[in-house]
C-alpha cells in the first residue's frame, strides 16, 4: 500500500545546493521509477557530481523502489517522492518536475531508471541549455548506426512509424528521434507549461514537446548511445501504437488550429484550407462518378476529379514546407522573465 505522497528521503531535506558555484546553473534529474529496482542504485551512483539534485519519484511500485533507495543511498542531492497510486510516467515526471521547480532547479533532466540511458550523457544534453542556445534538449539514438543496429527489429520500426506522427504533431520536423525519453529543459519553459494537462503515459515526451511548439521553444538533439540490454520494458508497442496515433492526430489538429488560423494567418494558412478543399473535392466527385456510372468515365470526368486532386495535393505539400521552415531560431527562455512571462515568441508571433 503506497502512502505518503511526497515524502523525501531521510535527512535530505534543505537547499541541495552544497558549496554549488553559483555562476553554474541548477541541474536537477528526474528519475520515475517503477519496476527498475535491480537498476535504479547502479544509475544514481553514476549521475554526475555537477548535478545538484536527484529526484526518484517511486511511482507506487510493487518492488518498493524508493524504500530501496531510501535505505541503500547516501547522497544528500538525493530525494525520493512515493506516489500513493499509480499516476504513469508521465504523471510521475509531472510530480518531480514540480519538485524540482519548488527547489529552485534552472534545469531539469529525465533519466530512466532502467538503465537504458547513461547518467553520463547529462552533461552533454544539458550543455545547448547552460549555453543559452535551446530550451529543451533531446536524445538521438539514431545519430550513430551502430546504436541502431543494436536496437530490436520492432522496436526500430516503431520509433520510425512513431516519430513520423511525432514530428506531425509537434512541428519539429528536424528532430530525427522526437519520441526519446532522455530530456532536459529550462526552468522558464517548464514552468510556462500546463503541466496538469500533459499526457500521463508513455505519450508523455511527445506531448511535453507539442506543448513546447506551441510556445516556439527551440529544441535541439544531442547524439546519445541507448542500451538496449536485460531491461524489459513497460511499454508494449502493438498496445501503445493505436493511442499513440490518436493522440498525435489530434495534437495535429490543436497545433495547426493554435498557429496556423486563432494566433496567425498565412499563406500557409490558405494553402492549407484549398488544398484540403481541392483533394476533398477530386476524390468525392471521382467516388460518385465511379460508383454511380454504369458507362465508362469519359476523358473530361477524368479530368475533372484528377486535376483538383493534383493541384490540393502541390498545395499541401506546400503547407508542409512552410511548417518545416517555421522552426524556432532561438532560446525563448533567453527572453523570458523569471516567472515564465514574455511578450511574443509563440505560435502565429514569428518564428
Amino acid at each position: 500500500m503506497c502512502q505518503n505522497p511526497g515524502v523525501a528521503n531521510d535527512g535530505t531535506e534543505g537547499n541541495g545546493t552544497g558549496s554549488r558555484d553559483e555562476a553554474r546553473p541548477k541541474v536537477a534529474v528526474v528519475i520515475p521509477a517503477h519496476s527498475v529496482s535491480r537498476f535504479i542504485l547502479d544509475v544514481i551512483a553514476r549521475v554526475d557530481d555537477a548535478v545538484a539534485l536527484v529526484i526518484v519519484v517511486d511511482d507506487c511500485c510493487p518492488e518498493r523502489t524508493g524504500d530501496l533507495v531510501r535505505r541503500r543511498v547516501d547522497d544528500p542531492r538525493v530525494r525520493v517522492i512515493r506516489n500513493p497510486r499509480t499516476l504513469g510516467v508521465g504523471g510521475a515526471m509531472v510530480v518531480g518536475f514540480r519538485r524540482a521547480l519548488a527547489e529552485g532547479s534552472d534545469i531539469i533532466v529525465k533519466l530512466d531508471g532502467d538503465g537504458q540511458h547513461y547518467p553520463e550523457w547529462i552533461p552533454e544534453i544539458v550543455r545547448p541549455i547552460a549555453e543559452g542556445d535551446a530550451d529543451m534538449v533531446k536524445g538521438n539514438r539514431f545519430y550513430d548506426i551502430e546504436t541502431v543496429r543494436s536496437m530490436p527489429p520492432g522496436r526500430l520500426l516503431a520509433n520510425v512509424v512513431l516519430s513520423f506522427a511525432a514530428k506531425l504533431s509537434t512541428g519539429y520536423w528536424d528532430l530525427f528521434d522526437p519520441a526519446n525519453g532522455f530530456l532536459a529543459i529550462h526552468r522558464k519553459v517548464a514552468t510556462r507549461l500546463p503541466l496538469r494537462k500533459i499526457d500521463s503515459g508513455y505519450f508523455f515526451e511527445t506531448d511535453l514537446l507539442f506543448r513546447a511548439g506551441i510556445l516556439m521553444a527551440k529544441v535541439v538533439e544531442v547524439p546519445i548511445e541507448a542500451v538496449y540490454g536485460s531491461e524489459k520494458s513497460g511499454v508494449s508497442l502493438l498496445r501503445q501504437a493505436a493511442p499513440f496515433l490518436w493522440k498525435s492526430f489530434r495534437n495535429t489538429v490543436k497545433r495547426v488550429l493554435y498557429c496556423y488560423f486563432l494566433r496567425g494567418f498565412s499563406v500557409a494558412s490558405l494553402l492549407l484550407v484549398a488544398g484540403v478543399c481541392a483533394v476533398s473535392f477530386g476524390v468525392s466527385f471521382g467516388l460518385y462518378q465511379w460508383i454511380g456510372s454504369a458507362v465508362p468515365a469519359t476523358a473530361g470526368t477524368v479530368m475533372l476529379a484528377g486535376l483538383p486532386v493534383l493541384s490540393g495535393l502541390q498545395m499541401l505539400i506546400g503547407f508542409v514546407g512552410h511548417d518545416i521552415a517555421r522552426q524556432p531560431a532561438s532560446a525563448i527562455h533567453m527572453r523570458l522573465r523569471g516567472d515564465g512571462h514574455a511578450s511574443g515568441g509563440e505560435c502565429g508571433a514569428g518564428p
